[in-house]
């Protein structure tokens, strides 16, 4: 028998980013629910037929969502809040949308989306499931079997993916009073029976379960849950192969609980945890099935492919042929889609990549190569063997300046050049600042006459000097909106910047950038990750001109805004031929060359983004040290070589801050900003517990929702806030950037906001 190759899971949202269109259309009235749904089936089955032309044995089924998977199995098994249920009985699109956008309901109140978070250590969000402690789980979609029928009725068998049930539960948190979520395990498996028994009735003989909490540090009761589930799901559909998948690290102590379930099937990520191999191999069961995460689904590098055939071939040396399958490390959602849509990348570096089509391709050549011997795929394997070789030594790559700068690095370029208490002195001194200062995260609408703008400067049709009359207008008007709004911290609103990291990206050395390499970070939101590829320098300033310009319209203080350089790191593709550490100190060597510059400009307020600190800790705690210390010391490098009146502000996303709250101390910024206006001000009991000596700017308002919170809204979570922390220590902010908003929205969301902050200094 043949060696299987095998898929996890496909990007969704179209290679011309048609998934993006057809929600925003939806949203914005512009189509039905017919016309969206239609247009989703279309890509379903471009994505199937896409995988079947490459050579795909086993393709993925359910894994496209029109939002979040997460969400699509909190209402697959209905877990849905009784607030958003409009009306009872199954749950309807708009419905769906509420619980991932928030809306008004039928009485006129408003409704709020559930928390988002990221998924496990990915820039992908998931939306966080609520469960009530008396949780009542039943079936309230048949989506998984939908979409196994419909790749059916175009021919193509099909293998469902489900998010594992113990996955699920640990993915979610309590509505109201806290309990551990497990104990709801035995309500939650009657409704993954039921659909295990639909799709085996239909005729699917495989399923894969997501389980990606076996490569996290697991609780006795989260191990005793996994086989409770597992026997469970067993006994009731014995006719159901399941391949129980993992990935995003190794097994580790969890190799014997995994071992140990009821399941056909075992997938292991062999790029992030390769060494993880014998002690399977060693101990696994001969009928286990073993799905090898052979190409990595999470960047975007070329295999060797040699490397990749001399694992599977070890595999082999020791199982049957039909007990192996090929697969990616995970799924391909978090990898662009085609790598031939790319046609003005340096070809050198062009010839280095491989995006999810292109992994596919190296997926079936593996599996010929192992099923009809080596010679079958001779040019392949030689091409990718040169391609590996050209790379190690291309001068494209190394620039032995930085690498010298970079030893020159030392303890005390670390460190600001005095502590807190006083630099707070000569901020207080310098800025002037009333109680609870009120601020924004940085962008502004990014409006279609801005994008058009944009997009025409970047096809010659709109020439340097009009584009650049253009952005003044657009920026000395949000300038001007800002000083008659009250706010007392102002940003010039980005118009000149695309992507948070991309902007920085494109104009850095070692860095490259794409024109069709979107990946979904949440929703209808895709971003173009930039790929470093080599040594990282700064060639010139980044982003004084506009921030002097907006400076010079005005006499309050202008905020400098920059990516930090963790950030820069976790949402770039990262070159895999150098530690993570260094090419993170690279990049702060460049910003601390961006904030000298704006310092000398003028600006005394430099907000350096770090939304990606919390993301980037590794999933098994005993790695976290080490991470966090180089992490916390790039930061510093970026931001400590600036005078004691310059007040550093940054600003992280939706986390769970306990766990690392002593390394955001350490990272010494003078302002934090956070969001917080989901959880209703709870993110920042982490930050009061541990007594948090810097200032805090909690997130009053979610800008991931189109409405318009009241004063009397603010002012509430301004009260919560201040039973958390002194008034002096408090800023007033949005929870995140605004460029995904309309004027519409920012501007009345704004005004609430200062009129609240006026009133808690009343």
């Amino acid at each position: 028998m043949s060696i299987l190759v095998s898929n996890l899971g496909f990007p969704r949202i179209g290679t011309r980013r048609e998934l993006k269109k057809a929600l925003e259309e939806f949203w914005s009235g512009q189509i039905s629910a017919e016309v969206l749904q239609t247009r989703a089936k279309a890509l379903r089955a471009g994505a199937w037929e896409r995988q079947k032309s490459a050579g795909i044995d086993v393709i993925p089924s359910n894994d496209f969502s029109l939002y979040d998977h997460v969400l699509d199995t909190s209402v697959m098994v209905g877990a849905v809040p009784e607030h958003y249920l409009m009306p009872k009985g199954p749950v309807a699109l708009d419905t769906y949308f509420a619980m991932a956008r928030g809306t008004r309901g039928r009485s006129g109140c408003d409704l709020h989306a559930q928390e988002m978070t990221k998924w496990f250590d990915t820039n992908y969000h998931y939306m966080v499931p609520q469960f009530l402690a008396d949780q009542d789980f039943e079936q309230c979609t048949t989506k998984p079997l939908d979409e196994f029928r419909e790749a059916r009725a175009l021919g193509i068998a099909t293998r469902p993916v489900l998010v594992g049930p113990v996955t699920f539960l640990l993915l979610g948190k309590p509505a109201g009073e806290k309990f551990d979520t497990l104990r709801l395990l035995p309500a939650l498996l009657p409704v993954y029976a039921s659909v295990l028994k639909q799709l085996a009735a239909e005729g699917a003989d495989w399923v894969q379960i997501d389980e990606p909490c076996l490569v996290q540090d697991l609780s006795d009761a989260a191990k005793e849950a996994l086989r409770f589930a597992y026997q469970t799901l067993a006994a009731e559909v014995p006719q159901v192969k399941l391949m129980l998948t993992t990935y995003f690290g190794g097994l580790g102590d969890n190799l014997e609980t995994a071992l140990a379930l009821p399941v056909a099937g075992l997938h292991l990520d062999l790029v992030r945890a390769l060494d993880q191999l014998d002690s399977v191999l060693a101990k696994a069961p001969e009928d286990l099935t073993l799905s090898l995460g052979l190409v990595d689904g999470r960047n975007i590098w070329r295999s060797d492919l040699c490397a990749k055939l001399e694992t599977a071939e070890k595999v082999l040396a020791k199982r049957k042929p039909e007990k192996v399958m090929l697969a990616p490390s995970c799924s391909l959602i978090h990898s662009p889609i085609d790598l031939e849509l790319e046609t003005g990348l340096d070809p050198d570096l062009k010839s280095w990549l491989a995006f999810s089509v292109q992994k596919l391709d190296e997926l079936s050549i593996l599996g010929r190569a192992l099923n009809e011997g080596r010679g079958a795929v001779a040019d392949a394997l030689e091409a990718s063997s040169q391609a590996a070789a050209k790379r190690k030594t291309s001068p494209k790559i190394h620039n032995a300046a930085v690498k010298a700068r970079l030893e020159e690095v030392t303890p005390q370029m670390t460190a600001r050049a005095s502590a807190y208490p006083e630099r707070r002195k000569a901020q207080k001194a310098y800025l002037g600042l009333p109680l609870y200062p009120t601020t924004t995260i940085g962008s502004f609408p990014q409006t279609k006459v801005v994008r058009e703008a944009r997009a025409s400067h970047a096809k010659g049709m709109l020439d340097d000097a009009a584009y650049d009359e253009f952005l003044r207008r657009e920026t000395e008007a949000c300038v001007r909106w800002q000083e008659e709004a009250g706010i007392d911290v102002l940003v010039h609103g980005e118009f000149e910047r695309n992507d948070m990291v991309q902007y920085f990206g494109e104009q850095l050395s070692g860095f490259a950038f794409t024109k069709h390499a979107w990946v979904q970070s949440y929703g209808s939101r895709y971003v173009r990750p930039p790929v470093i590829f080599g040594d990282v320098s700064r060639p010139k300033p980044m982003t004084v001109k506009w921030t002097r310009y907006a400076q010079s319209l005005t006499k309050k203080p202008m905020k400098g805004m920059l990516t930090g350089p963790v950030t820069i790191l976790q949402w770039s593709f990262v070159r895999d031929d150098l530690p993570r550490d260094a090419v993170c100190a690279q990049i702060a060597l460049a910003l601390r060359d961006e904030l000298a510059d704006l310092e000398a400009a003028g600006i005394s307020v430099i907000q350096v983004d770090e939304p990606a600190v919390r993301e980037g800790l590794p999933l098994r705690r005993k790695d976290w040290v080490l991470y966090l210390a180089w992490a916390v010391a790039a930061f510093r490098l970026a931001t400590s070589g600036v005078a004691d009146a310059t007040q550093i502000h940054t600003h992280m996303c939706y986390a769970e801050f306990n766990d690392i709250i002593e390394a955001i101390a350490a990272m010494d910024a003078d302002v934090i900003s956070i969001e917080t206006a989901r959880s209703k001000m709870e993110l920042l009991d982490a930050f009061a517990e541990f007594h948090y000596p810097n200032e805090i700017g909690p997130g009053v308002y979610d800008i991931h929702s189109p409405r318009t919170p009241s004063v009397e809204e603010i002012v509430a979570l301004l009260k919560k806030a201040g039973e958390r922390l002194p008034a002096e220590q408090i800023w007033v902010n949005p929870d995140c950037g605004l460029k995904t908003r309309s004027w519409d929205e920012t501007r009345p969301a704004l005004l609430n906001m200062v009129a609240a902050a006026k009133k808690m200094r009343g």
